[in-house]
């Protein structure tokens, strides 16, 4: 990191004394890190709140697959916003039960509304979303000096315009 600003904080020792606590039962080296990634979340729930926001998600739901036909009913509304669902798996939990994960990607209110749908669809017994804005995450996640920097022992350069894989060599 190359722009760093420090700056002090007037807090009320025992919220400090309990934030530091969670930082080091988090796995955090020092508070700075722990506060860095507090407001990473906190800028990532904002961007999360647009609904015109380009978001990544991870859709999970639960269901019990002896119910009729809702199998089909789920890979149908699937298809038919197949640009938004990148993949899915298909666990079975039991002798009743079915996991499914979906990973979506698209504007927020799109994920929203089939997250929703897929919620709401009958025999559904849990749905969870997990989203992140993927606009803001080269402003808050890391920082670049002038595009080169180096991701699990190899170094490159690469424009930020275009997605790329920080845990691998792959790069779209």
């Amino acid at each position: 990191m190359s722009d760093i600003t420090r700056f002090g904080v007037s807090i009320e020792s025992h919220l400090v004394e309990a934030f530091d606590a969670l930082s080091k039962k988090k796995g955090f080296a020092n508070r700075s890190d722990a506060l860095r990634q507090c407001m990473r979340n906190a800028l990532q729930e904002e961007a999360n709140a647009d609904p015109e926001s380009n978001v990544s998600g991870v859709l999970s739901i639960i269901y019990d697959h002896h119910n009729s036909d809702l199998s089909k009913k789920l890979t149908s509304m699937q298809h038919a916003v197949h640009e938004v669902v990148m993949t899915n798996l298909h666990v079975h939990l039991d002798l009743h039960h079915c996991l499914e994960v979906m990973i979506l990607k698209g504007k927020n209110h799109v994920v929203q509304e089939l997250a929703d749908k897929l919620a709401s669809t009958r025999g559904i017994l849990k749905s969870n979303l997990a989203i992140t804005s993927i606009d803001t995450l080269a402003h808050t996640c890391h920082s670049h000096d002038e595009d080169e920097h180096s991701h699990s022992g190899h170094d490159h350069a690469h424009e930020h315009n275009y997605e790329h894989n920080h845990g691998g060599h792959s790069h779209n």
